[in-house]
This record gives structure tokens, C-alpha cells and sequence, in this order.
């Protein structure tokens, strides 16, 4: 394991090394709510959109919408210490604790927001809150909370509601060969389904050579992301989850400006590069562990993670639902919206391809399974959410076939993604001391095998 010199009091300004280039990514999707309530003052239309992966934020985009995603708010909720009053809001309307967190907050900003405040943006709302939607986009993809949260969104709102989908398949049955082109048509139907939709709705026709100006954009920013990705195999690890999970919404969402997106993520990937150049880790203490995050991030207490690189603790990868990975080439087809539905089926498809080569069951495991090895991991800190069944429930799984397959063991630490209530750092930082031993056995094993690491 290779090690790097101890800081001197002057470096040693905080335990994580902090990307000089995270900032401006991170404070673009600032500017977004800072617009959006801009446009809501002017009368002009405003979208609250859920994640889907790209098949609706480009017409969106192209048609000159604003739009913010509650799931990415939620996190602002979380980090800044303000969620807390609008999950017990959610749950005094009768929503459960355990629905997602995100969902949780949301409904609880809406209740707020249209309840409580006739329609007035909550004072305790950081960056000057929401701006009320003018239309909802939900999402089928993935987790089967989504789409019936935005729906239980029409308690609040007099909005239309419209839902993209994607055609989630299991392993084996969804990566036949055969059925891409299945797949992409269903896609692009979807895609202009929603680009009529949206047309009638604004009574304005879509920018065709805006949307192709986009998705290029949109091609080149993954692009430029998967490189960072894979710069960050190198040891020691020049970045650091903490600075990804901060970073990463210009490339997940397209936050903000995608021109000026792109040119950041290019300096990102210059500031990494220079990192792996110069043997420049991404903790301000000796690596000592190399630790992958799963799934989902405890946004309330991510200054704990300070406390584990104060003791050698590199995460070096994290939650691969986060990251957009290598564009497939679009160069196939003119059609835009078939583009769209290409690049949207590449986030699905493509670690289910990687699964079935390698006869798992289980694409999460597969990837996970690739993502140790290439980056040397001592260890997984798993992150299982009673909230969040879609992100929690393949990681016994993980659990057993890093330990089975690699040698590589994981700390399993219940928690949640928005409510700090259910997360006790103090115990977890004492589990992890005690993990470390056992990650210090499983690295003499791994060598006695001749792992390679």
C-alpha cells in the first residue's frame, strides 16, 4: 500500500484535500434555484423534475424551462440542517416514516408551502427555497416510490403531472442481445411522447438544433466524468467521495449552464490528473484503507467522513447510481430523440451487459465487483436505508461476494439519506476503528493469494 508524507501544521488546514475545481461545479446548481425563482416571479413556467436519466432534463432544457430536483434540494435540506421540519410535515399528512427521504422532505416542503403558508415559499428554505412547479416530471425508473411520490404531489399542486419510463428488465432477460433495439424504440417513444406533451403544454414547437447542441454537451460531459472515474484508480486516491457527491449534479441532473458545466469538469479532470502526476492524495493524512461508499450517502453527517481521513480512511468510490458512465456512441442515428433514448438506456444496460458476460445474477454486484479490483479496495462501508429498499436491497449481496469472490470485507451501517435522527456517528466511528483490524487481516489474506493488492 502506498503512503504519503505526513502534512505539516500549515497544509493541514482539514483532514479531506478538497478539489480547488469542486466549488464553482457545486455552487451551479445554486444558480439553478436562484433562476428558476427568478422565472417563477416572471410569470414564466417552472418544472420540478425527478431524476430520470436524461430522457426528459435535454427537452426540457432545450425548450427553455427552468427546472430544479427536489431529490437533489433534499440533499440541501439535509446538509444545511433544515430537513427536520419538513419530514415531520410529511409525517403529520399521513405519509410513512419509512418512504424515502427524499419523498419525505418534498411532501413535507409542499405541505408547508401550500398548507401552511398559502402558497408562500417556506423562510426556513435555504438558497431561497423551491419556486412553486408549474409542471411535475416524474420517473419510473428504478425505485417504485418515484413516480407515486410526484403523484401524491397533486395534494398540493394544480399541475400536470407527467411520468417517463424505462424498461426495467432483470439481468439475464434485459441484456439479450437481441433486445437493444427493443429497447431503444420503446425509449424514443417515450421521449416523443413527452417532446409532444410538452409542445401542446407551452404551445411552442421544440428547438431541434438546440436539443442536438445539448446532447453533444451532454456526451462530453460523461465523457469527461468517466475519465475523472477512472483517474481515480490511481494510489493514492487524488479524490475523494465527499468531493464527487458535491460535484456531481451538473453531470447526474445537468445543472446549470452546460457549456460553462463542461469547461469545469474539464478543470476537474486537469486538477485530478495533476493529482495522479504528483502521487497528491486526496486525505491530508497517510492512505491507509481504500474504501468504497454504497450506496447512498448520509447527507446530514458527511463532515464524519472528516473524521475517518483523520485516521488513513481514502474513500476512493461511491454510489454507482450516481455516476453517468462512458456515452455509448450516438453517432447510429440523426434523430435526436433516439439519441436520448441511447444515452438513457446506456446508464441501465450497460452493468447488466458487464453482468451476464460474467454470469452474476446481480448487476450492482458485478460492477462492485470490477470497482474493487480496480481500485485496490480494502473495504466497503455499506450504507442500507429502511427508506430506500431499491438502493438497499442488492447489498447482502455485495456483502457476501466481496468477501466470497475478493477477500473484502464490509461495515454495515444502518442510517438514512435525509433524517439525521436515525444516525449515530459516534458508534459508527467506533465500529470503524474496530474494522480496521479486520480489514488488516483480509490484506494479508488477499496477498497470500496473490490478489495483487
Amino acid at each position: 500500500m502506498s503512503e504519503t508524507a505526513a502534512p505539516t501544521k500549515t497544509e493541514q488546514k482539514r483532514a479531506i484535500n478538497r478539489l480547488k475545481s469542486m466549488y464553482p461545479l457545486r455552487n451551479l446548481v445554486q444558480q439553478d434555484y436562484i433562476d428558476t425563482l427568478q422565472a417563477s416571479s416572471e410569470g414564466k413556467p417552472t418544472v420540478w423534475s425527478m431524476l430520470n436519466y436524461w430522457e426528459g432534463d435535454l427537452p426540457l432544457k432545450a425548450m427553455g424551462l427552468n427546472i430544479v430536483y427536489p431529490e437533489n434540494y433534499s440533499t440541501l435540506l439535509a446538509s444545511t440542517g433544515t430537513a427536520e421540519p419538513f419530514l415531520d410535515a410529511s409525517d403529520s399528512d399521513g405519509f410513512p416514516t419509512h418512504m424515502c427521504g427524499y419523498g419525505r422532505s418534498t411532501i413535507g416542503y409542499s405541505y408547508r408551502m401550500m398548507k401552511e403558508l398559502g402558497g408562500k415559499i417556506p423562510p426556513e428554505a435555504p438558497v431561497g427555497g423551491m419556486a412553486k412547479p408549474t409542471l411535475l416530471l416524474g420517473s419510473g425508473i428504478i425505485c417504485d416510490a418515484r413516480f407515486k411520490w410526484f403523484q401524491a404531489l397533486g395534494r398540493y399542486f394544480d399541475a400536470p403531472q407527467w411520468c417517463l419510463e424505462m424498461p426495467m428488465m432483470p439481468t439475464f432477460e434485459g441484456s439479450e442481445p437481441d433486445l437493444e433495439e427493443y429497447q431503444v424504440k420503446f425509449l424514443t417513444r417515450e421521449v416523443k411522447a413527452f417532446i409532444e406533451f410538452l409542445e401542446k403544454l407551452l404551445q411552442k414547437k421544440m428547438d431541434w438544433a438546440r436539443l442536438e447542441e445539448l446532447i453533444d454537451l451532454a456526451v462530453r460531459i460523461h465523457e469527461t466524468t468517466w475519465q475523472i472515474s477512472e483517474l481515480r484508480q490511481s494510489v493514492p486516491g487524488p479524490m475523494h467521495s465527499t468531493d464527487f457527491w458535491s460535484s456531481m449534479p451538473p453531470s447526474l441532473f445537468f445543472a446549470g449552464d452546460m457549456k460553462v458545466a463542461l469547461k469545469l469538469y474539464q478543470d476537474m479532470l486537469s486538477e485530478v490528473q495533476d493529482r495522479v502526476n504528483n502521487k497528491v492524495a486526496a486525505i491530508n493524512y497517510p492512505e491507509k484503507y481504500r474504501i468504497v461508499f454504497a450506496e447512498l450517502p448520509p447527507w446530514h453527517s458527511l463532515k464524519f467522513f472528516d473524521s475517518l481521513a483523520e485516521k488513513g480512511w481514502n474513500f476512493v468510490y461511491e454510489s454507482y447510481g450516481y455516476h453517468a458512465p462512458k456515452p455509448p456512441d450516438l453517432n447510429k442515428t440523426s434523430d435526436p430523440c433516439e439519441k436520448l433514448a441511447r444515452l438513457a438506456r446506456n446508464f441501465i444496460f450497460n452493468i447488466h451487459e458487464h453482468a451476464r458476460a460474467d454470469n452474476i445474477s446481480n448487476p450492482l454486484v458485478e460492477q462492485y465487483l470490477r470497482i474493487a479490483r480496480g481500485f485496490k479496495v480494502d473495504g466497503f462501508f455499506l450504507h442500507p436505508l429502511i427508506s430506500c429498499r431499491a438502493a438497499s436491497a442488492g447489498l447482502r449481496s455485495v456483502q457476501e461476494f466481496m468477501l466470497r469472490k475478493l477477500d473484502v470485507p464490509t461495515l454495515w451501517v444502518e442510517g438514512d439519506i435525509i433524517d439525521k435522527r436515525v444516525f449515530n456517528p459516534q458508534e459508527t466511528l467506533a465500529r470503524a476503528e474496530a474494522f480496521e483490524q479486520t480489514m488488516d487481516h483480509y490484506r494479508k489474506v488477499r496477498q497470500s493469494k496473490g490478489l495483487g493488492w
